[in-house]
């Protein structure tokens, strides 16, 4: 299947920024079961550095502001050609040694939560052990936009006991780092049933299963990636793998305006 995606997002600012960079992680990995056919990112208000691949081999765009400016765009777009293997990403590749992502990081460190919830976990085979942390997070942490925030750990999201994709993907790698399982953040693009339009983009976690590599589980829908689901960046948590992240100089207010279409193409 072919997806057709359009990511803007747009910064307004109150008072002219002096100067600014932006980190953009909004290009879909060609590996896998999907192929990136196009993509590019257009900047207004700014212009693009460099590109380079970091050590998750996710494609990063610098992006500095225009001086004195008073709002930047950007603007990533393009085709992604994805088959459905029911999750199933493949070996691990890249430079990063699996047994790192069996180590916390603060928003996944374990803690008197990830033990009650692995206590409602059976034991048995790890593919079937990870479908059942999968089901115990989704019905014990119910999912509710605008409740949570972003630096939220995994231990908080337990606490409030409700939360959106990026808190269900950090208690499940909490949960299963817990269990010497490896497991790592995805954030991408998912293909909705009901609509093309959306206003933020996706979450979901991988582990890794002997024998078949890394396996995507999305606890939010209760499934496992498919063909539907377009991985942008990987990470040990959030802060390796989010859309956009950066610094500026002054202390303008912003407003955020983010639009998002993933359409079949």
């Amino acid at each position: 299947m072919q997806l057709r995606i359009k990511h803007t997002t747009r910064y307004d600012f109150d008072a002219p920024v002096p100067y600014g960079l932006q980190q953009l992680r909004k290009t879909p990995k060609s590996e896998g079961n999907q192929k990136v056919l196009s993509w590019r990112t257009t900047v207004v208000g700014g212009q693009k550095e460099l590109q380079f691949e970091d050590f998750h081999r996710n494609t990063v765009e610098l992006i500095s502001f225009e001086p004195n400016t008073q709002s930047i765009e950007l603007i990533s777009e393009g085709a992604i050609e994805v088959e459905d293997q029911s999750g199933v990403v493949g070996p691990h590749r890249g430079p990063v040694p699996l047994a790192l992502f069996a180590r916390p990081t603060e928003r996944t460190k374990p803690g008197k939560g990830v033990r009650q919830l692995l206590r409602d976990v059976p034991s048995g085979a790890t593919l079937e052990r990870l479908h059942a942390l999968s089901s115990v997070i989704k019905t014990q942490i119910e999912y509710e936009t605008g409740v949570s925030q972003p630096d939220w750990t995994a231990e908080d999201a337990i606490v409030a006991g409700r939360g959106v994709c990026q808190d269900h993907s950090h208690v499940f790698i909490a949960c299963a780092r817990a269990l010497d399982i490896p497991a790592r953040y995805v954030s991408g693009y998912l293909l909705m049933d009901d609509r093309e339009q959306q206003d933020a983009t996706h979450a979901w976690a991988e582990a890794h299963v002997e024998g078949l590599g890394w396996v995507g589980f999305d606890v939010s829908n209760g499934i496992c990636s498919d063909g539907r689901y377009v991985r942008v960046a990987t990470g040990l948590d959030y802060g390796e793998a989010a859309p956009v992240r950066g610094s500026r100089i002054g202390a303008a207010g912003e407003a955020l305006k983010v639009q998002l279409e993933v359409a079949q193409q």
